[in-house]
């Protein structure tokens, strides 16, 4: 098992950035992916970005392309989600997710159902 622990949520204003971290701990090397989803209130949890944990490969929803950046630092087993130019109907709860899969990461950043490890989720709250 791995424990994921999300941390850096908050309140910005519209345009503002944020920076969330993932940090893992556990058995690690179980997992390939990390990825991060949202959930908006009122809808179901959806993927943001990916992030292939033993190379550089990275997947973005096309929602967030160009605004949202994923990276790992693989000393410290931590995945971050830079998050600039933030809009309101980014605001949400944002979960960090772990998994290991062997085929392409575009059908499976969009299913939640298909990754086995979740953290709790940090708020973030965009404001106009």
């Amino acid at each position: 098992l791995v424990k994921l622990v999300e941390s850096g949520g908050g309140s910005v204003q519209t345009g503002g950035s944020l920076t969330l971290s993932c940090a893992a701990s556990g058995y690690t090397d179980s997992n390939n992916y990390m990825a991060w989803f949202r959930q908006r209130p009122g809808k179901e949890r959806e993927g943001v970005a990916a992030i292939y944990t033993r190379g550089s490969d990275t997947y973005y929803v096309d929602s967030v392309k160009g605004r949202f950046t994923i990276s790992q630092d693989n000393a410290k087993y931590t995945v971050y989600l830079q998050m600039n130019g933030l809009k309101p109907e980014d605001t949400a709860m944002y979960y960090c997710a772990a998994g290991f899969f062997l085929e392409p990461m575009q059908p499976v950043i969009v299913n939640p159902n298909r990754w086995p490890e979740w953290g709790q989720g940090t708020q973030v709250t965009v404001s106009s």
